[in-house]
């Protein structure tokens, strides 16, 4: 063996030691760090894991504060949806949420299409107003949203009820904004070259910026549907009846009865009102993620 050969073993034998303190001096650090995130992953689902179980238990079980499943699912399914008639009021959210969402995001690309790339008189003052009416919440236009929808004689419990709740939610300033501050991050050339092959203002939205923009459609698609699906107090105003009203004004019907809250049933419902938003985030989590992400590079 030659002297630098006999080196080079002296010296791993020497690093080895070393490498091992360091690891140990390391491995409770990180042994604290994923216990903490532990409790607070705990923290966190505990209490949906504990309403999940008030679901499938019985009034007396909920008062023992039991933290096993109970007997009662089978008869808090049947109060929820045979009673309650949840189902139908679930359609009635499923429909209107599409809608909606589906409206707003045509809309919004629309309107981002026109603040980016098209001159038109007055053009800044428009986005100006729409910025502005990002600080009006719905809560403040309510009344006058009301006035609206009696005047044109919705929200009676047939199928203008559905014009009411749709047709005031499908332009969105925050869509706007969005798709006006995606579409400037893109290369201005890509429109100049579409102008000359011939494209069209709308042949060139959908055949390309579209197809650049599915992580911002995808998080503009989750934020509507979570904000229409959980809509209680235009629903509760606008229209009379409950044949066509949401799922979240048909959970009011399991609050209260002549024995008392039943809690067995309104958890089971409230459970399974949560079930399509939690299915949009999901299949769209990662166009939400980097959604937001508006940089040239995208």
């Amino acid at each position: 063996m030659t002297t630098s050969a006999r080196a080079e073993s002296a010296a791993s034998v020497k690093k080895t030691p070393v490498s091992t303190r360091r690891r140990r001096s390391i491995l409770p650090e990180r042994l604290h760090v994923h216990a903490f995130l532990w409790v607070v992953c705990l923290i966190v689902t505990f209490p949906v894991y504990y309403s999940v179980i008030v679901a499938t238990q019985t009034s007396s079980e909920v008062y023992r504060y039991q933290f096993l499943p109970g007997n009662a699912l089978a008869d808090n399914w049947n109060i929820v949806m045979n009673i309650a008639n949840l189902g139908q009021y679930m359609l009635n959210s499923v429909f209107v949420t599409l809608v909606v969402t589906i409206g707003k995001t045509i809309l919004s690309l629309l309107a981002g299409l026109a603040f980016v790339y098209f001159r038109f008189p007055g053009k800044w003052i428009v986005f100006g107003f729409v910025l502005i009416t990002l600080m009006m919440p719905t809560e403040i236009l309510i009344l006058a949203l009301v006035r609206l929808v009696n005047g044109f004689g919705w929200g009676s419990n047939d199928s203008t009820a559905y014009l009411a709740l749709t047709v005031p939610f499908l332009a969105s300033a925050t869509g706007s904004f969005l798709f006006r501050q995606h579409f400037a991050n893109i290369p201005a050339e890509l429109s100049e070259a579409a102008q000359l092959d011939g494209a069209r203002p709308l042949q060139f939205l959908f055949y390309v910026l579209v197809p650049m923009s599915w992580n911002t459609i995808g998080a503009l698609v989750v934020i509507q549907f979570i904000y229409v699906w959980n809509m209680y107090l235009w629903p509760a105003m606008a229209v009379q009846g409950q044949e066509r009203q949401v799922v979240q004004v048909g959970l009011r019907t399991l609050v209260s009865s002549d024995t008392g809250i039943s809690f067995g049933p309104l958890m089971l419902g409230a459970v399974i009102a949560s079930i399509p938003p939690l299915l949009v985030f999901v299949v769209l989590q990662k166009q939400f993620m980097s959604g937001f992400a508006l940089t040239r590079d995208k």
